[in-house]
């Protein structure tokens, strides 16, 4: 998933439930072959969104789907795509708009500033940042632990039967873009990456590890609407400094933090109407989005039911994005 480095047509679109279910812990299907058959159409009053599967994504579109449709009397779709195919589909108008982006830069020449396909849509008004990070009790009951160079020294406390009997750093799901392997590699390590399988199976040994107070070293970031149920401290990494991730395999500093950005398919841009200025005016703060996230993550909420109750306690930020 998220990482500042980082085709094809069905007629297919993914139901809330569908949606939902990546949630519960269930392989996410592969959509990349899926579009809507009215993305980027001329003329309709049907908008065509790429959800990824992590839920602050989600409650980007069912804020976002929620508003269209019932404020603006458009039909939305969905559609899952993986993070880099998922700028393909809004190239070929697949998908009409991305709404939550955590930096591809070679994607964003080769469509935005070569191609043309695609235009940037503003800022999302939430900045992410990855990093690894361990549970709070845990750097209280040893303070240098949260110093990347002393973490070999405590690498038998990270050790399960999946990390070959070195420490294990928990990752979420293996399509998300992450600098880990490499980072493990460049620092000398003693270190596996281990896969969760998703964000929810993630969450879920990250909640389990929690209740038993057991030591973890893991993948994670911001927003995110555990770290209040879970409070994590960051490791510090070397510093990150402009172009130190450029090649992936030699990677050896910190992430960013990324300001997450939208994107519009340059067709529905410029004929999209209502439908468009609205999106490129949505913009809300990393409370709204966790406000959303908890609803649905924690609270059981269906994105639509999450999206219902955000909008009838903030009318005066969306109203804002209608104008």
């Amino acid at each position: 998933m998220r990482t500042p480095n980082l085709g094809r047509r069905t007629a297919l679109t993914v139901s809330w439930a569908a949606a939902l279910s990546l949630l519960t812990g269930c392989g996410a299907a592969d959509m990349t072959r899926q579009a809507s058959p009215f993305a980027n159409a001329r003329g309709t009053r049907t908008v065509t969104l790429s959800v990824q599967s992590w839920v602050g994504a989600q409650s980007n579109v069912a804020v976002a789907r929620y508003l269209l449709e019932h404020r603006l009397g458009y039909r939305v779709d969905t559609v899952q795509v993986d993070e880099v195919p998922a700028w393909d589909a809004l190239s070929q108008g697949r998908v009409d708009a991305i709404l939550e982006d955590w930096g591809h830069p070679d994607q964003e020449k080769r469509y935005v500033d070569d191609k043309r396909t695609i235009v940037r849509g503003g800022g999302l008004g939430v900045t992410g940042h990855i990093g690894w990070y361990v549970p709070a009790y845990l750097a209280e009951q040893h303070p240098d632990i949260t110093d990347w160079r002393n973490l070999d020294r405590y690498a038998s406390l990270f050790r399960t039967p999946e990390s070959g009997g070195k420490g294990q750093l928990m990752d979420g799901s293996p399509s998300y873009v992450t600098n880990d392997k490499a980072l493990v590699a460049n620092l000398k390590l003693n270190y596996q990456v281990v896969f969760a399988g998703s964000e929810a199976a993630q969450i879920t040994q990250m909640k389990q590890f929690a209740k038993e107070r057991k030591p973890f070293l893991t993948y994670w970031y911001t927003p995110q609407w555990l770290s209040g149920e879970v409070p994590m401290t960051e490791v510090k990494l070397p510093p990150y400094r402009e172009g130190c991730d450029a090649d992936a395999a030699k990677v050896a500093c910190a992430y960013p933090h990324t300001p997450l950005q939208k994107y519009l398919n340059a067709g529905f841009a410029e004929n999209g109407g209502e439908a468009a200025a609205f999106l490129k005016r949505f913009r809300w703060t990393t409370e709204d989005q966790n406000e959303v996230s908890l609803m649905i993550a924690d609270q059981k909420l269906t994105p639509a039911e999450a999206a219902e109750k955000w909008v009838a306690g903030h009318e005066s930020t969306w109203k804002a994005w209608l104008s």
